[in-house]
């Protein structure tokens, strides 16, 4: 119990009801309109997973090709994060985000006329390097609102809408390219980047009437609101003890470089299942861009629970590195299965698909719950850059898997191979946590 300024008793319950009351405003101001946008990336990222359906035989590109192009997104974004994250430092989310969702909405739409594998490569590269700053720049935008205990959940949610998007954006996909095939003399496949680009130009317009950089600026929240939210982060930062604040030490920080190796792992295996869902279904013998597009929704719909109860779990029980791990290895052990599906002699389509869903359902879950790791550790502008600098550096795995597992099918004309791989990847992923990272109470541990 605390006593007021007027003698009047205040039990704690009553502090923590308030204050939940006030989250729950909070979240849904921010995590709505952000899980839209990140939607909207996410369609305009992996649309060329549905597109290559029908891109390839029109263009007369190989797999190879494919990979390469569907990997190189992630050089633009290693080049091209931390400078953003720390321009959102300086000029605040809004305009951030604006560019952000501006620009790659028209990038998206530009792949229409892509005749070339050049043309593709670089506008893939792009597509990256405009959509850079956008992920990292949120997850560095809800520490401005979220204490650490409120953060996974926050995180989850928001992190969620890339398997919303999957469920969207596969009879999404399947829709416009089988029924908007030669309608003004285009393919399918160009209908799909021009009507996923538009909604992007026009989501970063509103962008910038709707969002609050921080929480003293927000309108929509009372002046005693505003106090209950100030007060939870200055709780907070207190608690988290000292942090680093100096971003030019997280080069040679031995911390942020497990962090790196850890998350970079986790990408391998998410970003080989976000490029190659829709071949993986095919190989199993549903052909039609409507199925695919169906079955891939059931999968990542799975997926968007999986995030949004582990990232909740993990913040009740105030526990991280089990909840990672566990959903990482939940995620390797079923892509081995998948890799061992797809290589049998006699094939089970439902087994197969059953070992690709817990695949995504585990991989995904782990997501949200990695990123309460960086925070533990960093504060102000090294909050800023090292988050990008994580995010950044181990998205090359985005780059590097669709790419070897391009040229792994243009090989063998299978997935095999390239899935043990990654299978074993991703275990290694959940070891490095449980062995490099000491087990985290309410303070940070060094």
């Amino acid at each position: 119990m605390s006593i007021t300024k007027q003698g009047i008793p205040i039990y704690a319950g009553t502090a923590d009801d308030t204050e939940d009351s006030v989250y729950r405003k909070v979240s849904w101001r921010l995590l709505p309109f952000l899980g839209v946008l990140w939607v909207l990336a996410w369609l305009d990222r992996v649309n060329i997973g549905f597109a290559k359906l029908q891109m390839l035989d029109a263009l007369r590109f190989s797999e190879a090709v494919y990979g390469l192009g569907a990997g190189i997104f992630f050089l633009g974004y290693f080049f091209f994060e931390v400078p953003s994250n720390m321009l959102l430092q300086k000029i605040g989310a809004k305009k951030t985000i604006m560019r952000i969702t501006i620009c790659w909405g028209v990038i998206c739409m530009l792949q229409t006329f892509v005749t070339t594998p050049t043309q593709f490569y670089i506008l893939r590269f792009l597509l990256g390097a405009f959509e850079a700053g956008f992920y990292p720049g949120v997850i560095l935008y809800l520490t401005y609102w979220y204490p650490t205990q409120r953060r996974a959940k926050a995180f989850g949610t928001f992190m969620s809408a890339s398997a919303i998007a999957g469920v969207l954006g596969g009879p999404l996909a399947g829709w416009i390219m089988t029924s908007m095939g030669g309608v003004q003399g285009m393919h399918g496949w160009q209908w799909l980047f021009i009507l996923e680009g538009i909604p992007s130009v026009l989501a970063g317009i509103f962008a910038w009437f709707y969002m609050t950089n921080k929480p003293e600026q927000a309108r929509w929240l009372t002046d005693s609101e505003k106090r209950v939210v100030l007060e939870a982060l200055k709780r907070d930062n207190a608690a988290m003890g000292d942090r680093g604040h100096d971003w030019r030490k997280l080069f040679t920080s031995g911390k942020v470089w497990l962090l790196i190796a850890i998350y970079f792992c986790l990408l391998c295996a998410n970003s080989t299942l976000t490029f190659w869902i829709p071949t993986v279904i095919k190989d199993v013998g549903f052909s039609g861009p409507m199925a695919v597009g169906w079955i891939a929704a059931v999968a990542y719909l799975c997926g968007a629970v999986g995030m949004i109860v582990n990232g909740a779990h993990s913040d009740h029980r105030n526990e991280i590195r089990w909840h990672f791990s566990g959903a990482a290895l939940v995620g390797g052990g079923a892509m081995a299965l998948l890799a061992v599906m797809l290589g049998a002699q006699v094939l089970s389509p439902m087994v197969a698909l059953l070992a690709m869903t817990a695949a995504l359902v585990g991989t995904m879950s782990a997501i949200p719950v990695f990123w309460q790791l960086p925070n533990r550790y960093l504060a102000g502008s090294a909050a800023a850059v090292g988050v990008a600098l994580i995010n950044s550096v181990a998205n090359l795995a985005g780059f590097g898997a669709p790419y070897v597992m391009g040229l792994i099918k243009n090989t063998t004309g299978k997935l095999t191979t390239g899935l043990y791989l990654v299978a074993v990847i991703e275990v290694l992923a959940a070891l490095l946590v449980l062995v490099g990272i000491r087990k985290l109470g309410n303070k940070r541990e060094a």
